[in-house]
């Protein structure tokens, strides 16, 4: 590696400080306007979509290996130790290299883009899987009302391994802001619609998924056009809100 680097040693440096809070809140992007990605996945996935880091953040013992792309593409580097990396990371095995990327300004609603509606879906874990499989199956647009996981989140990054960099993210809109969108609205229900294999559904479209407890609010329910039903032939009650999503936008793609 010839790029040059800034070595750090200090815990107590400004921009580890700033790293340790979005390592570990969830909201603290938002008002520091940056996120913290980690690992060789999430860092080589934001180069692929075009993205530059502010800062690529590297161990020490890792930066004299690391892909000499990662210290170009970046504004600035910085070497710290690996306890120090450790301190910041939010993985069992922390990883040896990181980036610091600018927020998304552009968050604007598109009315016309094939979109999905996430209404207070509160599992990390659940709102990544979607927004993976929303690129997956061509919905460029997530957006999540107020009551939803926060988007950027540290659990939802890591759940959404990547798929953040190639989506149009929209949060903390609330339902009467949906009038600016253009599209049909597509409801999903174990209990009510029609079987989805059998619905001539409109394209593009926005599927609206749920709290996993509560469902679709009953105000979205009245804006939505359509309503699909999943067959459950094995008997389940219900299907989890991530395995749901992937299955209706899948049926959208085909």
């Amino acid at each position: 590696m010839t790029e040059s680097v800034v070595h750090i040693s200090s815990r107590d440096n400004p921009l580890l400080k700033e790293l340790r809070r979005l390592a570990t809140d969830n909201a603290a992007y938002r008002k520091a306007g940056r996120i913290w990605v980690e690992g060789d996945h999430l860092c080589s996935a934001a180069l692929v979509r075009g993205l530059r880091p502010a800062v690529a953040v590297f161990s020490e013992d890792f930066w004299p290996l690391a892909r000499v792309e990662y210290a170009q593409s970046a504004a600035k580097s910085v070497a710290i130790p690996a306890s120090l990396f450790a301190e910041i990371s939010g993985l069992e095995s922390p990883a040896k290299v990181g980036f610091v990327l600018d927020l998304p300004t552009d968050t604007a609603l598109q009315p016309l883009a094939a979109s999905v509606i996430l209404d207070r879906v509160q599992d990390a874990g659940n709102v990544g899987s979607i927004l993976r499989s929303a690129g997956a199956f061509g919905f460029r647009q997530v957006i999540a009302l107020k009551g939803t996981a926060a988007l950027w989140s540290p659990k939802v990054l890591r759940a959404g391994m990547g798929a953040h960099f190639g989506l149009h993210l929209v949060e903390g809109v609330t339902e009467p802001e949906l009038d600016a969108l253009q599209v049909p609205i597509v409801v999903t229900s174990s209990h009510q619609g029609e079987l989805i294999q059998n619905l001539r559904l409109p394209k593009p479209c926005a599927w609206a998924m749920g709290h996993e407890g509560q469902g679709v609010c009953e105000a979205l329910m009245q804006r939505a056009s359509h309503f699909a039903r999943i067959g459950q032939p094995g008997g389940e009650e219900s299907l989890n809100v991530a395995a749901a999503a992937a299955i209706c936008l899948h049926a959208s793609s085909l």
